[in-house]
């Protein structure tokens, strides 16, 4: 019995197979070829000299401009201080309402704003960390500001001279007699008092007087006792030493003074 072979038909279709596409080479190579060639760079990359840009996601209070550059040192610290507020318990408001107030220093108790500053905080549970942010750099610029006005009072004393307590002191006393008089109102003494408060403003003041009194304005007062007539004052004011001496002039000038304060 004859075993006939079986043969593809020649106008069949073959189905493809999964080694259809492999073949003998020459060199009977048996790997197939990689086409994709991936070059290692062995040469150290270059360092990017340019400046830095702050990523979205670094805070900006944080970042230093001048050097584009993170500021680590300041975020270390921010962040051990709120580990220190947290320790202390500062990052909340405290349970029983009252608040640690040193960051009020000098500001008396009795303070209207230290009140409502206060009450303020409680009522919105303000924490106390939060409180001593707000209060601390306002009571230091209320400082600054103080001490700019005691420079400036003590600039304006050095203008009026060495005799400035006694010039100050009897335009003052000056003021309270035309209250006394009749002639000011105590609401028209305050408005006295505030342009009175330069070195120029004790000059016009001074002009004033002088213009209603007739006389040169007194600097000192000194005791009534013992004290010459104003006939008297004036014929020591003829004297040529009036001019010449300095020492004789201020004598004189603390005598008008007492003669004309009343």
């Amino acid at each position: 019995m004859e075993t006939q072979e079986t043969q593809p038909s020649g106008g069949g279709t073959q189905e493809a197979g999964l080694l259809d596409s492999a073949v003998v080479t020459d060199n009977q190579e048996s790997q197939s070829q990689d086409t994709s060639k991936t070059t290692i760079q062995h040469l150290e990359p270059k360092e990017d000299d340019g400046p830095l840009e702050r990523p979205d996601w670094w805070p900006e209070n944080f970042w230093k401009k001048d050097d584009s550059a993170p500021d680590l040192e300041g975020i270390a610290k921010s962040w051990m201080d709120l580990r220190k507020q947290i320790s202390q318990g500062k990052h909340k408001a405290p349970e029983d309402g009252k608040y640690d107030m040193t960051a009020f220093a000098q500001t008396p108790d009795d303070d209207p704003v230290r009140g409502h500053v206060s009450n303020w905080a409680k009522e919105f549970g303000v924490s106390q960390a939060a409180l001593d942010a707000l209060v601390g750099p306002i009571v230091a610029m209320q400082g600054e500001q103080q001490e700019q006005v005691t420079m400036s009072i003590e600039q304006e004393r050095k203008a009026l001279g060495p005799n400035a307590d006694a010039i100050i002191k009897g335009m003052g006393e000056w003021g309270a007699g035309l209250v006394r008089k009749g002639v000011l109102s105590k609401d028209d003494f305050e408005e006295f008092k505030y342009m009175g408060g330069t070195a120029n403003g004790i000059r016009v003041l001074s002009k004033l007087r002088e213009a209603f009194e007739g006389t040169r304005i007194p600097t000192q007062s000194i005791p009534s006792e013992g004290a010459p007539s104003k006939d008297e004052l004036y014929q020591m004011v003829a004297d040529p030493k009036y001019k010449t001496d300095v020492a004789y002039r201020q004598k004189v000038e603390r005598m008008f003074s007492q003669a004309f304060s009343e």
